[in-house]
């Protein structure tokens, strides 16, 4: 068996954390015999911080199951704190420690008794993808601080600033409402709130009081009497907690946006102040160290931010002014491919998209079928520097066997029986730009090893041919399989899912992001009514809410065919059935029934919702929510907030 040997400048430093002699001993063995350098053999998580505290290590190997109060996981937790890459040893394939064990983010996995060649394999996947991801956090750093410094050269009002700020963290620090301002002053008046991708409500003391119910005074006061915040800090857990008890300014803003977790970034200006960032999350831990240190590094920039747009504008020559604004043009750019959602798990993936876009990475794409996985390549190459190269789209379970390689990789004149000509093959026709291999999981194994070369080599060698050829290629697969299910099963190698899952992109389902129905339903029909020269009808809500209740197990792909089904067969200006497939519809004694289990707080705060959201949030006026409920505003606000519904989400 060919041994694979450390092929680095210097030997990589790797320490082992196993409490069983025999076991670590082994791996010693193996690894020392490969040319890399073990700095010790650690039997607890106390030892192993010992070890690292003296000399931190370019890798671990951690068994989860050690003797002990701390494990395996526990120690894991500490490493990414240290940002230490490391790989999991375990002879139990129990599936919940295994799910915990993934949370942790590990480079790899190797079960127990262990194969040399496994052990080889993995850690030479583990350090590719632990030196790719400090190559990677740099680029975001350098592409981050492009973008601000950009800003600062467009003469923007602060609001409009800002607005264009949220804009370029968004990829990379995700946030649902966005606070700012001096430590020492009174309330800052200038919040964001993320309607939708690219869209946000410029929140201004005034509208933060109606919001809220509260007058400027009260907000003033209550920001003055909470705690500041002078350090970087995540607030999850027992932190988020804390704040939430201690500070009526934060737990004010948590319950009004229903916020989850947060951080706060202090930023030191040239004239002593303190300027605080302040970044929300409806969802809980959502923050890591990776965000903060990302943060931290980019102080420097921000205060220059705060400091230039924040007073009045200098003059800048236009020649710097036009080397600048490329910049801003390219990262605000429209390269999606008729993406379309509002949903939070949408809007993460957009984020993804854009985070990923702009580099080298290879991308794997998991979903359901019918989710939309090729728009998401797409859109990452229509979104990166290679967008004005080809994009190759190949469906792995397309391809006859025994044409794989042919197609693929080409072939020479005379290759084989049949091969009257040179064939060029997909990679070479995609050189300098990137190949899209759908349904990656259905690909013969003896193609994924060759795969495998490209993605390590950068060089394809035509079947027939002599010698290797170089090719510049970004790869992006999807799949609707379980890789790790396949894996497991012999169908899909080990290290050839590590090297793809560099950054996975989950699509969701349709049923996961029922939000998006309404506004994709528009779509289809809007398109379809295009291509057919006619007047677009109108959906009625009867048609919406039995759409709105159906899973839609064909996703996306489905929903389209179900609009052009119903539209041939829809007269006049309203479509009044959705005709679905097997789907029964509930009785009305079944509804009633239904609606009887319900409090009567919970009938009442299902009415008010289902009224502002046709009213689009309007709660007072003509044609608001007040109006039709026949109740004065006034008591309307009492009754959403005594029933804690949140008038923001319908704006």
């Amino acid at each position: 068996m060919e041994l694979i040997k450390n092929t680095t400048d210097r030997k990589k430093k790797i320490l082992i954390v196993e409490d069983q002699f025999i076991e670590a001993h082994d791996l010693q063995l193996i690894l020392e015999k490969a040319d890399y350098s073990v700095i010790g053999i650690a039997r607890s998580v106390k030892q192993a911080l010992e070890f690292i505290e003296n000399e931190k290590p370019d890798l671990v190997f951690v068994d989860i199951c050690l003797k002990g109060i701390e494990t395996g996981i526990d120690l894991a937790k500490k490493l990414n704190e240290n940002f230490i890459g490391f790989i999991f040893l375990s002879a139990n394939s129990n599936r919940s420690i295994l799910e915990e064990a993934k949370k942790t983010h590990p480079y790899g996995f190797i079960v127990k008794p262990f194969r040399e060649q496994d052990v080889l394999i993995t850690l030479e996947i583990a350090c590719y993808r632990h030196n790719h991801g400090i190559e990677s956090q740099l680029q975001q750093e350098n592409i981050l601080r492009e973008n601000i410094d950009a800003i600062s050269y467009y003469p923007l009002k602060w609001e409009h600033a800002l607005l264009e700020l949220a804009k370029v963290l968004q990829t990379y620090m995700p946030f649902d409402y966005m606070q700012v301002g001096f430590v020492e002053n009174e309330y800052n008046p200038v919040t964001l709130f993320r309607k939708n991708f690219d869209n946000y409500d410029i929140i201004d003391i005034d509208k933060f009081a109606k919001i809220t119910g509260k007058n400027v005074k009260e907000l003033t006061d209550l920001k003055s009497n909470s705690p500041k915040h002078e350090f970087p800090k995540i607030y999850n857990g027992d932190s988020f907690k804390d704040i939430f008890q201690n500070s009526a300014i934060k737990r004010l803003i948590i319950k009004t946006y229903g916020i989850k977790s947060f951080i706060a970034i202090p930023i030191r200006i040239e004239d002593g102040g303190i300027f605080n960032f302040f970044f929300y999350n409806r969802f809980a831990d959502t923050y890591t160290k990776d965000h903060l240190e990302l943060l931290t590094k980019l102080e420097t920039i921000l205060a220059k931010f705060v400091t230039t747009m924040n007073t009045s504008k200098i003059e800048i020559p236009n020649d710097l002014i036009k080397k600048k604004i490329p910049v801003i043009i390219e990262e605000n750019s429209n390269g999606f491919c008729n993406m379309i959602g509002n949903s939070q798990k949408m809007l993460s993936v957009f984020d993804y998209i854009k985070k990923v876009a702009p580099s080298e990475t290879s991308v794997l794409i998991l979903g359901e079928s019918g989710t939309g996985k090729e728009k998401v390549a797409q859109s990452i190459h229509n979104l990166s520097p290679r967008k004005d190269k080809p994009l190759i789209i190949i469906n792995c379970g397309a391809i006859p066997d025994n044409l794989a390689e042919s197609l693929l990789f080409g072939h020479e004149k005379g290759a084989f029986t049949g091969a009257l000509d040179k064939r060029i093959g997909k990679f070479e026709t995609a050189n300098g730009g990137t190949i899209f291999l759908d349904e990656i999981g259905e690909m013969p194994m003896d193609i994924q090893v060759k795969l495998l070369r490209v993605l390590q080599e950068k060089e394809i060698e035509r079947i027939g041919g002599s010698t290797p050829i170089n090719i510049d290629v970004r790869i992006i697969a999807a799949t609707n399989r379980n890789l790790e299910n396949e894996v497991a099963s012999g169908r899909f190698r080990l290290d050839l899912y590590y090297r793809l899952h560099v950054f996975p992109i989950t699509v969701p389902s349709l049923k996961e992001r029922r939000d998006d129905i309404p506004v994709l339903a528009s779509y289809f029909i809007e398109k379809i009514c295009k291509i057919a020269g006619t007047k677009s009808p109108e959906l009625s809500d009867d048609a919406l809410n039995l759409m709105m209740s159906y899973d839609w197990p064909g996703n996306i792909r489905e929903l389209e065919h179900v609009i052009q089904r119903s539209l041939l067969l829809t007269d006049g200006n309203l479509i009044k059935e959705i005709l679905l497939p097997n789907f029964s519809k509930k009785s009305e004694e079944d509804k009633m029934q239904e609606f009887l289990i319900k409090t009567i707080h919970e009938n009442e705060r299902d009415y008010i919702t289902y009224i502002l959201k046709k009213c689009k949030g309007k709660v007072s006026g003509a044609g608001g929510a007040a109006e039709i409920l026949n109740i004065p505003a006034s008591t309307l606000n009492s009754k959403m907030k005594k029933l804690g519904i949140k008038n923001s989400s319908f704006l």
